[in-house]
């Protein structure tokens, strides 16, 4: 076979890698290699694909089998970076950050993910740094200024940190107007300084150019220029998680110290006991599948549910599920009945205003004798009421979430208060809740 019909069949493969047909191109990376075994590029991008289905441990040999027949290839660096950034490996992703750099010092995408993984750090400092170098470098890069306004807001010591951040928010999508999540930063971040006028002006024209978009709708009720709905629309919840996923895990754990499946997993152990891998648990909402690790321990069956495609895609990637389904959580809920030991949900129910309906679906999900545990935004006043904030997520009271746990059913709450992430530099309250269903009901079976 001639060098260019595997030229040819490597660049078939990458259209269809691009195109996200994954069982098409690595097929014909695996055809490339079986022609000429110590292909680089097949290597390469073979890995990155073994990474994205899941098979992450496999993708790092391959792309270290490609750096060693092309050791000076900043691309293959960057994206070996990125599978460890991805498998929470942060010092790994450093190391392969830095070398990409040594090999291209004007590596931008490199240089804006190592000051990701310096963050995740801690290392304020030298993140701070790495930003301001890659705006220097490349002050038209659209995810340069979002990030650094990330970092801006999300340690905010002062009014002017966010002052500086709503600026570089505005200069990122004047850069790139299909980047949405930057118009939202910013109306959230006018809103934290209470030019609400702004804020709501902000998604007013986000609508008029995109009347059918359910992300502005909500931001815009959130913010008070329209009623509040019950709860977010799924449609709303899809769009925002699944132009997410991609950067979740780093947005959360780095920027917003994000401890609410620890602090949930904590809880449930307190009750559970010592772990025996004896339980049929359902992660409702499970994101991009942080609870696994945490939980997978006292499962006999681990299962997942999100509305998120993406999320959903990412937990796979991150294993530890014996399913894992796209689904509304509601309705999942209702079509599951008396299926699970335990439901957990790690903020999930902050998208939900009124509680009832989803209560009482986990309630009929849940057996006799098992454990619902979630967190919420708590609201710190004594009312029975839930309410949208600018945030777009709900906060409720604690008398509110006592009225709706007893009426669905359930037993025993226990209602504890923490700080679940941080934003603007600030905590955010949260309330961990656990409620038990009682072990023999009338009709029931324990």
């Amino acid at each position: 076979m001639a060098a260019r019909d595997h030229r040819a069949t490597l660049q078939r493969a990458l259209r269809a890698h691009q195109s996200d047909r994954l069982d098409v191109a690595e097929r014909l990376y695996r055809q490339v290699l079986q022609w000429h075994s110590a292909q680089p590029d097949a290597l390469h991008y073979l890995g990155v694909l073994c990474h994205q289905r899941g098979r992450s441990d496999e993708g790092v040999e391959l792309v270290r089998a490609a750096l060693e027949i092309t050791p000076r290839h900043p691309d293959a660096h960057n994206n070996l970076g990125n599978i460890h950034k991805e498998c929470g490996r942060p010092v790994e992703a450093e190391a392969c950050y830095r070398r990409a750099l040594e090999c291209s010092p004007g590596h931008h995408n490199a240089l804006g993910n190592l000051a990701v993984v310096l963050e995740v750090q801690e290392r304020l400092d030298e993140a701070f740094e790495a930003y301001g170098a890659l705006l220097q470098q490349a002050g038209d890069d659209a995810r340069g200024h979002y990030l650094m306004g990330l970092f801006l807001r999300n340690h905010a010591q002062h009014m002017e940190h966010l002052e500086q951040a709503a600026a570089c928010f505005r200069r990122s999508f004047e850069l790139d107007e299909r980047g949405l999540r930057a118009l939202e930063a910013l109306g959230v971040t006018l809103y934290a300084l209470q030019r609400r006028d702004e804020a709501r002006q902000v998604y007013r024209d986000w609508l008029a150019r995109e009347p059918d978009n359910p992300v502005p709708r909500h931001m815009l009720a959130a913010c008070g220029g329209a009623e509040a709905p019950p709860r977010a629309d799924d449609a709303y919840v899809r769009e925002l998680f699944d132009g997410f996923a991609d950067s979740f895990d780093e947005q959360l754990l780095k920027n917003l110290d994000y401890r609410a499946p620890q602090v949930l997993a904590d809880a449930l152990g307190a009750v559970l006991g010592a772990p025996a891998s004896a339980l049929d648990m359902l992660d409702a909402g499970c994101g991009t599948g942080l609870c696994a690790p945490l939980v997978r321990p006292y499962a006999r069956h681990l299962a997942g549910v999100d509305l998120s495609g993406g999320m959903v895609d990412k937990a796979r990637v991150r294993g530890g599920y014996d399913t894992l389904d796209v689904a509304e959580l509601t309705a999942y809920l209702q079509g599951h009945p008396a299926a699970w030991d335990v439901v957990l949900s790690a903020d999930t129910l902050v998208y939900f205003g009124d509680l009832q309906e989803a209560l009482a679906a986990a309630r009929a999900a849940l057996r006799p004798g098992g454990w619902i545990a979630f967190t919420l935004e708590a609201m710190d006043e004594d009312a029975d009421r839930a309410e949208l904030t600018p945030s777009g997520r709900y906060r409720h009271t604690r008398r509110y979430v006592e009225r709706v746990l007893a009426a669905a059913g359930f037993e025993l709450p226990r209602i504890t208060p923490d700080a679940l992430r941080r934003e603007a530099g600030q905590p955010v309250p949260g309330w961990v809740v656990l409620a038990r269903v009682p072990s023999s009901v009338a009709g029931e079976t324990a």
